[in-house]
């Protein structure tokens, strides 16, 4: 499901950008989608680190066979020994253990969250270990559909506006920041609309 706010996000990023316009008119009748539960995101984010998509999709495979269900629950009683055949390095294995530990316990509660700003959210999912601010963000954008998250740090995202606004150059980071004031409040949708200049087909996190 599209986000309910997107058309209008899309129609004044387009009337205050010229360039965002031509991305718009694009891209027309697509937009963001969330995926899953917040859970399984985190948990699916956590399997995919440094590896290929090809990759985290077989030890994704092989990760759900082992719990049976990707929950909390099934993952703390799957334990360090049941985890140990998907494929997942002992380090991931702690992290997505630690993930449903901090589910479990309820100081991860996606309920809380509807009432948490962008930042209070991020610091309350990068005390989980594996959980970095990228990865924060990414599911801010991708799950939660947070409409103003601009993921300073993800090079997808500096590549295009260096590409689209600067002729290729690369830029510091405070003049990155500066570019995205301008799309304020809808910095993920212009995100998005920037990260298919790079690639037409679009991002499921």
């Amino acid at each position: 499901m599209t986000p309910d706010y997107w058309q209008q996000a899309a129609q004044e990023l387009a009337a205050a950008d010229e360039r965002m316009a031509e991305l718009v008119a694009r891209y027309a009748g697509l937009g963001l989608v969330s995926r899953g539960d917040p859970f399984g995101t985190l948990a699916r984010s956590i399997v995919g680190q440094q590896i290929s998509v090809k990759a985290a999709d077989a030890v994704w495979g092989r990760f759900v066979a082992a719990v049976g269900e990707v929950s909390p629950s099934a993952v703390l009683a799957a334990g360090e020994e049941g985890l140990a055949g998907c494929g997942l390095s002992r380090r991931k294995s702690e992290y997505v253990r630690d993930l449903a530990a901090h589910f479990a316990s309820g100081r991860l509660d996606p309920a809380e969250w509807v009432s948490m700003d962008d930042e209070s959210v991020i610091v309350a999912l990068t005390e989980v270990r594996g959980i970095g601010r990228w990865t924060a963000e990414m599911f801010l954008i991708f799950n939660q559909l947070r409409p103003d998250v601009f993921p300073l740090d993800d090079i997808g995202l500096q590549r295009a506006v260096h590409e689209r606004y600067f002729g290729g150059e690369k830029q510091p980071r405070k003049t990155l920041a500066a570019c995205g004031e301008r799309w304020r409040p809808w910095r993920s949708v212009a995100t998005w609309y920037l990260w298919r200049s790079l690639d037409p087909l679009p991002v499921e996190y």
